[in-house]
């Protein structure tokens, strides 16, 4: 565990949250989706932190989503009591699950296929306990689901009620918004993933079967969403902290970007135009995000030690530990004068990404007349 007061006592690479950004983000989010009339089911993988989560979560104690049952098993015991674990479920990940929920959280599963509802059906036979299920619905061919009106849907839905679990509703999840630009194309975007799940809702329903939660989430559909009429909630993640994606396609702006890679000049090759950091791809993740977008951001964003962005300076290449600090190529900035020594920040491509390389938050706290804490972070499976 690594704790400082300030900022330039910190070793580096560090993982710095600004708490003020975060909880501004959150506001922000929370008050576009409460005149919509739907609940906000925190996306716990971007923060994995117990500490975040107590400022994301409404009471501290749920609902919340989670990517991981290290995650489940980390915030149930932390006391969050609803919690959706928002991957396809393995069947041998139940025993997990079960355990869960016998301690006492209300641990629900997601699953896309008969036989992941028979192994779940199965299991809570066996347990005495009606697992609750969530129907996984794909709306924009981004990865996993069914198509909305595809006839499996209600087929799963029987396999669950009629074999000892719960089917508690459907989950889908607008991944392919990530390539969309701009308000009205993140609105359209949005507006196909609440038809997507309220369509399978109504099948489902209209079949005879119960469908009490109609779940949708990605962080740009979430912000961007005009009408969400049959919808019970909404799921983002990314949003509490942001990032250079978000920021490429409108979600927000770099400003907003409440996370950081803490680093210090270590040399320079000035025939090159380069400054070398100690932030290698080990710290900022390997991810090219911004890659594909219409200003391509490098690795990351440089920023002065207070968190102000140095214009035009991006992180053009990384090597494992080395980063090179150089002009962006579409850039007439100035390569500045910045010593061996000199601490800098680096926002991310993708907040989840680089947050994963960390054991924990330095945070600099909303009130700053507090010193920096460190937030501990679950790694894991």
């Amino acid at each position: 565990m690594t704790t400082a007061d300030t900022l330039d006592a910190l070793p580096t690479p560090a993982l710095v949250l600004d708490e003020t950004r975060m909880l501004r983000n959150i506001a922000r989010l929370r008050g576009h989706l409460d005149p919509l009339g739907v609940a906000l089911r925190p996306h716990l993988k971007t923060v994995k932190s117990v500490e975040a989560a107590r400022r994301l979560l409404t009471g501290g104690n749920g609902p919340a989503t989670v990517s991981t049952l290290k995650e489940a098993e980390a915030f149930a015991a932390a006391g969050v009591r609803d919690i959706l674990y928002a991957v396809g479920i393995a069947p041998r990940k139940l025993d997990r699950v079960l355990a869960l929920r016998a301690a006492g959280c209300d641990l629900s599963v997601v699953l896309d296929s008969p036989e992941q509802a028979a192994a779940v059906a199965d299991a809570a036979r066996r347990a005495g306990d009606p697992v609750p299920v969530l129907i996984e619905i794909d709306c924009d061919g981004h990865r996993s689901g069914l198509r909305p009106d595809d006839p499996a849907v209600a087929a799963i839905g029987r396999v669950l009620e009629q074999g000892g679990a719960t089917l508690r509703g459907v989950v889908t999840h607008a991944g392919e918004s990530y390539g969309a630009v701009g308000a009205d194309a993140l609105a359209d975007f949005a507006e196909q993933e609440r038809l997507a799940a309220v369509t399978a809702a109504t099948m489902l329903r209209a079949a005879g079967l119960p469908c009490p939660v109609v779940s949708v989430g990605s962080t740009p559909t979430a912000h961007f969403a005009r009408d969400l009429t049959g919808v019970t909630e909404v799921r983002a993640g990314v949003f509490a902290l942001f990032d250079l994606v978000m920021a490429g396609i409108g979600v927000c702006s770099l400003d907003d970007i409440a996370l950081s890679v803490l680093t210090t000049v270590i040399g320079h090759q000035r025939d090159r135009g380069w400054i070398i950091v100690d932030a290698g791809w080990m710290a900022l993740s390997r991810d090219r995000g911004t890659a594909k977008q219409a200003i391509d951001q490098g690795y990351g964003v440089v920023c002065d030690i207070d968190g102000r962005v140095l214009d035009g300076l991006i992180v053009t290449s990384a090597n494992q530990e080395h980063g090179i600090i150089a002009p962006r190529p579409d850039s007439a900035a100035v390569l500045p004068d910045l010593p061996v020594g000199t601490l800098l920040r680096i926002l991310p491509n993708h907040a989840c990404a680089t947050a994963a390389q960390f054991d924990g938050f330095s945070v600099l706290p909303d009130d700053a007349s507090q010193p920096m804490a460190h937030w501990p972070r679950v790694r894991g499976w």
